[in-house]
């Protein structure tokens, strides 16, 4: 089997492909490694794999994965950040050859609370740059070298990455374009340095940019910064009061690790800020909740759209 899956298109009025999977008929059991952070994405990941066929062996981080994954009937080795050796001698132990990165780990802890064995201490010291990249793309490098290569993680779940066009009842203003184009220039430069997926704008003016924080941790802190501009009676502000949020891939997006991600909080997140419209990058940005994200947004009255 080459391809982790093949996927039938079948879109539904939200842009979103439907969740019709072709299933494989395997000439024995594969494996397939998982190596999974926090959130949903190594449980869609799992159920996906599991639902094609795989036999599915978890590597999960004890400091971001919920215990939950172990009832989800795949065999599960905990590790910590950093132990780069133990993530090896259990694939090669288990017979994993292929295996697919899901799941964010935050990158403060990346920072903060990693200890590295000899392996991963001996590949930081050989980085020039410590982005999320550099980083993620030298242990991937490591891992092959060990005969296990990681996959796309959206393989499994083209049916949950973002089709083109608009996916809400409503579509952008006049303003919210002008401001998803100047957003998506600032994004892209940042990208380019590796430094963030996320911009906010208002008005064409940008009020904040993702770094380490993540994504709603953006969201939520540019929806202070209006607040202030905005705070005290008869207050006024040159800024168009309403933010839009623009989360693309990088320019050279490597689909294997750190792919964008939103999901129903992003929308809960963007109306406690008062962010009205989202823009993000089609076939390379993951709905995690599926069509849940699109009605949240419309009960919201948010406007997504994708290009």
């Amino acid at each position: 089997m080459g391809a982790l899956g093949e996927v039938s298109p079948r879109c539904n009025r939200h842009g979103i492909v439907g969740n019709k999977t072709a299933v494989h008929s395997l000439s024995g059991q594969q494996k397939l490694g998982i190596i999974a952070g926090n959130g949903r994405f190594p449980f869609l990941v799992l159920d996906a794999a599991r639902a094609q066929g795989y036999e599915v062996v978890v590597a999960a981080i004890k400091e971001e994965t919920s215990p939950e994954i172990e009832s989800r009937g795949a065999t599960v080795h905990w590790l910590s950040l950093g132990e780069l050796s133990k993530l090896i001698e259990t694939f090669r132990r288990e017979g994993v050859t292929r295996a697919v990165m899901a799941g964010q780990v935050k990158h403060k802890q990346i920072f903060s609370s990693i200890r590295p064995d000899w392996r991963l201490a001996k590949l930081l010291l050989s980085l020039d740059m410590r982005n999320t990249d550099a980083l993620l793309g030298a242990v991937a490098k490591v891992l092959a070298d060990e005969g296990i290569v990681l996959e796309s993680s959206t393989s499994l779940l083209e049916p949950l990455l973002a089709k083109p066009g608009v996916l809400t009842k409503r579509a952008p203003s006049d303003q919210e374009n002008k401001n998803i184009d100047y957003g998506r220039s600032v994004a892209r430069g940042l990208g380019e340095y590796d430094i963030g997926q996320t911009v906010v704008v208002a008005g064409n003016a940008c009020v904040a940019v993702e770094a380490m924080e993540g994504t709603d941790a953006t969201i939520d802190r540019a929806g202070q910064i209006m607040a202030q501009t905005f705070a005290g009676a008869g207050a006024r502000a040159t800024l168009d009061r309403n933010l839009t949020v623009v989360k693309i891939a990088k320019p050279k997006q490597d689909m294997r690790f750190d792919v964008p991600v939103i999901g129903v909080k992003t929308i809960e997140v963007m109306q406690k800020a008062g962010a009205t419209c989202l823009a993000l990058d089609a076939g390379k940005c993951l709905l995690i909740d599926g069509d849940a994200v699109v009605v949240a947004a419309d009960a919201a009255g948010i406007a997504i759209v994708a290009e």
